[in-house]
């Protein structure tokens, strides 16, 4: 199976499944998606994503970025969810050089899951639901809110945490192409010395900073985001294939 679509103007559009959870099954290929912003979907890209027949989309960004530069075409047959998850925007004058790029995304990473509770608790149910895949879930560059809520999702089926953080870092295959798009259309500002990266130490941290805070990740999906056992049992039941099944 295929793992990264190709698209013009997309740069971050991937399948998360073929991942091995701990009891013997494997995550679903064609079930779920991540990726950057699919407002740039148009010509040939927009053809490649209506062959993909994707039933919902989950649209992490603010606002104010939907208003900027718009957000998914419309389909028949294709729900549409803004649910935003970031409260805190990122400061970036309060990035130090010294505790490093990865340590500083985690920290933001942090942030997402206490001031994005009630929108991450609807965002696990909607994939949960098995009548709304395939379903995409994005951001605008696919990696931070996005990889936030790819994390959750993986580490609720039962994927290690190796899988997880190695998911996260194949952002990295896109950075050059963010940066090059960013400075076409920024020639004259300054870049940010972290834009575009996704240091595998940043996932690493963050999950075992959730886990230390909370006691297990799934412990604070349960208590603090209130999903239930039900709502867990769904997402592997449909995510997940049958022991020794390819998916």
């Amino acid at each position: 199976m295929i793992r990264h679509i190709e698209f013009a103007n997309i740069f971050n559009f991937r399948d998360v499944g073929g991942y091995a959870a701990h009891d013997g099954r494997t995550v679903r290929w064609q079930r779920l998606y991540r990726a950057d912003s699919l407002c740039w979907l148009a010509g040939d890209d927009l053809r490649i994503f209506r062959k993909l027949r994707v039933r919902t989309v989950i649209d992490l960004r603010h606002a104010s970025e939907i208003e900027k530069v718009g957000r998914v075409p419309d389909a028949e047959g294709q729900n549409y969810h803004h649910l935003p998850i970031e409260g805190r925007r990122w400061d970036l004058a309060a990035y130090k050089e010294e505790s490093g790029v990865a340590r500083f995304f985690a920290d933001r990473y942090l942030e997402v899951t206490e001031d994005g509770v009630g929108n991450l608790r609807t965002a696990l149910e909607t994939i949960a639901r098995a009548d709304n895949a395939p379903v995409v879930i994005h951001c605008a560059a696919g990696k931070d809110r996005t990889g936030v809520l790819a994390a959750l999702v993986l580490s609720l089926v039962g994927v290690s945490e190796d899988d997880i953080v190695a998911d996260y870092a194949l952002t990295g295959l896109a950075t050059e192409q963010f940066i090059s798009s960013w400075r076409t259309r920024h020639p004259e500002a300054r870049m940010w010395a972290g834009f575009g990266q996704a240091p595998a130490e940043a996932m690493r941290f963050f999950l075992g900073d959730l886990a230390a805070r909370h006691g297990s990740i799934e412990t604070y999906v349960t208590r603090v985001l209130n999903i239930s056992p039900a709502t867990i049992s769904d997402l592997r039941g449909h995510l997940l294939t049958e022991p020794g099944s390819d998916g």
